[in-house]
This record gives C-alpha cells, sequence and structure tokens, in this order.
C-alpha cells in the first residue's frame, strides 16, 4: 500500500503508510479514527506516551508566557532550570556542565567539537551497528553503511569502528578487546584518538546491552590514554531500561553524555552534558545555537524530569518487562513461530530477533509482520543491521491491559506468517 507525499523528498523513508491526527498515551488514530497501540513512540521519544496531562500543561503555560529567546543572545529562566534539574537527574558522581541543543545528532556532533577542542586529536572509535544521527560527522560513526553512508563519498574523520560485544551480538568482551588492541597496534596510536563513542544499549542497532566487563576496560583504556569516553544515550536514556540510563546498567560513568529524545517528550530538545573541565574547555561562543534550548521545549522537559522519579521507574519497568517477556515466551515456547528468535535487551529496553527460514529471510518475516500488526492495529518498527529485530518501544506509561492487548495484536500478526 502507497501513501500520496506530494512535495515531500522521495529520499525520506516512511514505514507506515498512515497519517496520525491525535494521540493519548500508547493510543494513537488516524485521520479515518482507525485506532492503533503505538509501540513506536515516535522512535523512543514518548517514554511519557503521547500528550501527557502535566507536560501539556506546562507547555501551554509556557506558550502564553514566552516562546522562545536565543540563549546565547539573552538567556531564559527555563533554560537555566533545566540544567540544573539534568544535574540532580543524570547519575554521576561529579558535577555537570550542559548544553542544550535541538537533536541528538547536534548532541553528538557538539560532543565531537568538544573532544576534539581539547584533546587537539581527531580521531574517533565508534561501534559496529552504532547510531549517532544523519549530519555529517555523526554519519561517518553510524555502524553500517546502507541507507545512511551510501554514495557520499568521504566524510568527516578519521572513525574506526570496533565490534559492539554483548550476550546479544554474538561478540565477546575478549574478541572486542582483541579488535582495541589490534587497532592501536596496526590502525593508529592511542595518544592520537580523541575519543571513543558507544551506545551502552545500542537502539538501531537491536537493542543490545554493551557487556560490561568491556565497558569497563573500555573506560580503562580511556583514563590511561587521555581519550574522552561518550556515551549516547539518546534512545536508551530517560526511562526507557528501567533505569534513568542505560549505563547505570554497566557500572561506569562517561566524561560527556548526549541525551534526547524522551527528554520532552515529543518537543525538539537534546542535550550535552559532561565533566566540567571539558564543557568548559573550548572558547567563549564556540558552543550554542538559535533554537537550541527553546523556551517551550524546556518547560516540557522540567515536566517530564519531575514525572520520573525512582518509584516510577521501577514501576514503571518492571511491569512492563514481566508483561513483555511473558508474552514473548508463550509464543517462543508455543513451536507455532518458527521464524521467531532471541529477545534482546534489557528491562522494559526489549527487542525480538527474527530468523531466516526456509520460506523467507528474518529480515522478511519481520516486513511482513509489520504490515499485518498495522491491519491489526498495532505500529511496529524494526531494527538492526539486517532489519530483522522488532524493536519495542510503548510508553513507559502504557497501562497494563493496553499493553497486553497491544502484545495480543502482536500475537495475531504472528499467526499471519506461520499461515
Amino acid at each position: 500500500m502507497a501513501m500520496e507525499l506530494p512535495h515531500v523528498s522521495a529520499a525520506l523513508g516512511v514505514l507506515h503508510p498512515i497519517c496520525i491526527a491525535r494521540g493519548r498515551n500508547a493510543e494513537v488514530w488516524d485521520e479515518s479514527g482507525q485506532r492503533y497501540i503505538d509501540f513506536i513512540g515516535g522512535i523512543g521519544v514518548l517514554n511519557l506516551g503521547h500528550s501527557h496531562p502535566a507536560v501539556v500543561e506546562a507547555v501551554q503555560s509556557q506558550v502564553e508566557t514566552l516562546m522562545h529567546s536565543a540563549f546565547n543572545a539573552v538567556p531564559h529562566r527555563g533554560y537555566l532550570s533545566v540544567v540544573d534539574a539534568l544535574n540532580q537527574f543524570v547519575p554521576v558522581s561529579y558535577p555537570l556542565s550542559c548544553m542544550l541543543t535541538n537533536s541528538g545528532a547536534e548532541a553528538t556532533e557538539n560532543a565531537l567539537k568538544v573532544a576534539r577542542g581539547v584533546t587537539g586529536r581527531q580521531a574517533v572509535i565508534a561501534f559496529d551497528d552504532a547510531f549517532h544521527g544523519r549530519t555529517l560527522a555523526a554519519l561517518n560513526l553510524n555502524g553500517k553503511v546502507k541507507p545512511y553512508k551510501s554514495g557520499l563519498g568521504a566524510l568527516p574523520g578519521p572513525v574506526y569502528h570496533l565490534p559492539f560485544p554483548s550476550r546479544d551480538s554474538g561478540v565477546t568482551d575478549e574478541q572486542a578487546l582483541a579488535a582495541l588492541e589490534r587497532l592501536f597496534e596496526v590502525e593508529i596510536p592511542a595518544d592520537e584518538v580523541a575519543c571513543m563513542i558507544v551506545e551502552p544499549i545500542q537502539g538501531e542497532g537491536g537493542f543490545r546491552l554493551l557487556c560490561p566487563q568491556f565497558a569497563k576496560a573500555m573506560r580503562e583504556t580511556c583514563n590511561q590514554h587521555n581519550i574522552i569516553l561518550i556515551f549516547d544515550e539518546i534512545q536508551s536514556g530517560f526511562g526507557r531500561s528501567g533505569k534513568r540510563f542505560g549505563f547505570s546498567h554497566l557500572g561506569v560513568e562517561p566524561d560527556l553524555l548526549l541525551m534526547g529524545k524522551s527528554i520532552a517528550s515529543g518537543l525538539p530538545l537534546a542535550a550535552l552534558a559532561g565533566r566540567v573541565e571539558l564543557m568548559d574547555a573550548l572558547p567563549k561562543g564556540a558552543l550554542g545555537g538559535t533554537y537550541s534550548g527553546n523556551a517551550v521545549a524546556c518547560a516540557a522537559a522540567l515536566a517530564v524530569m519531575d514525572i520520573m522519579q525512582e518509584e516510577a521507574f521501577a514501576c514503571w519497568g518492571e511491569r512492563q518487562e514481566a508483561l513483555i517477556v511473558e508474552a514473548y515466551q508463550t509464543w517462543q515456547s508455543s513451536g507455532r513461530f518458527p521464524m521467531l528468535g532471541a529477545m534482546t535487551g534489557v528491562g522494559s529496553m526489549r527487542g525480538i530477533v527474527f530468523n531466516d527460514t526456509q520460506n523467507a529471510t528474518g529480515a522478511e518475516h519481520l516486513a511482513a509482520l509489520l504490515t499485518a500488526g498495522r491491519n491489526a492495529g498495532v505500529l511496529l518498527m524494526p531494527s538492526g543491521r539486517k532489519r530483522n529485530i522488532l524493536r519495542l518501544l510503548p510508553p513507559l506509561t502504557t497501562e497494563p491491559e493496553i499493553l497486553k492487548e497491544g502484545l495480543s495484536l502482536i500475537e495475531q500478526a504472528l499467526e499471519t506468517l506461520s499461515a
């Protein structure tokens, strides 16, 4: 089924050929009034669901008083309040210095700027299957070519990629450490590397938790060679994994932290935060942006952090994880779905691998599931290098009965694949 998209670039890919008109928590309705349960959540943006009442109230109040002031020219209280709140919200042992941006990709670009400016080095180490954004420098960090890098020629670098060690990737921490050792021996000396950037839990890569042992070794390597360690929590942050940030599963702290997506519950806002000596090292005026830290988006972010308290995370994460894992185990143990592979991720940030069968590849099975799921009334999305991993991103606030209904609709869609 094709959807007419007049005056929209054909280079924009559209996953589902419907047009959403309104949403409430985990439910959305299209322009014809058809209801769906949303397991996409704006690709991880809506951890608090569509139109959370407290966020809506904060945004409406802010619009009536101040919609925007370019912080670089004339500061506003919303920006100051957000960076103060982040200093309390982010679970690190040191005080943070922050800048707000419009998007995760912009946060990535500024992190690279800080790393290069502080170290005087240019090289970056990233990981296979990573995703850090669609701007040019961020593109080169991404851990796959198609569709992001195809035909673009040389990109800002140099960037070196390592295999991503995870219980879900088939790569051990020993193999990744050997690859890192080889990189320093064969490709580039450690003292020419500005930073290492990694997602504690890969998003586009298929919801895979970084091996904690490797994370600790990476931290030690960065300390030894004065390399800046950057954690990208744009998708895994703000409660997605059952904790405020994914790095809490690793027992390691970053030097710089990228945040975005659910930080403002659907309004365009992201952040770069890190150690004061790094974030404050560039010349005055080196960081900033016209819309960065817009007043209305800041009001939304303050509401988000007020709602996201520890007791809420425990309730949401445990409840959602239990229901998703129970459904998956039922599907797998039934023997009715031979294409169903392993479950990836941790907490409430879960993916399901679709394997090849005699009749179709895992990617083909998952593509068919997306269509069948939409027809049944649930919106789903793929991930992974081969687009064969279903990623589940329902709002953390999804009512248990709605989550169960959505999982039941996925099961109905799976039945069509068996047939």
